[in-house]
């Protein structure tokens, strides 16, 4: 099992920054790639950004490439999100996943944090 705490969350402006973050216990942080998932009132989950167990990989939505950035602190069994130039758009309930190394599902969630942005 792995636990998953995210925190960051809160009320910004358009254009301003948050940075997410994720704590994970449990089993080895290092052994299991992450993600950040997001879903706004209405609309389905979507993935946000990933990246993998090494931290050599990661991926990111269009709608946010150039805004975000994921990385990774596995001596602190973190993973963070930081999310610049926000939008309104990306106000939704952020949360992070993580799945083991080879795997193609995401087991493990933790509770999510809500991001708001709004003038």
């Amino acid at each position: 099992q792995v636990q998953l705490v995210e925190s960051g969350g809160g009320l910004v402006q358009p254009g301003g920054s948050l940075r997410l973050s994720c704590t994970a216990s449990g089993r080895t942080f290092s052994n299991h790639d992450m993600g950040w998932f997001r879903q706004a009132p209405g609309k389905e989950r979507e993935i946000v950004a990933a990246i993998y167990w090494s931290g050599g990989y990661t991926s990111y939505a269009d709608s946010v490439k150039g805004r975000f950035t994921i990385s990774r602190d596995n001596a602190k069994n973190t993973v963070y999100l930081q999310m610049n130039s926000l939008k309104v758009e990306d106000s939704a309930v952020y949360y992070c996943a993580a799945r083991i190394r080879g795997s193609a599902v995401y087991a493990y969630w933790g509770q999510g944090t809500q991001v708001s942005v709004a003038s």
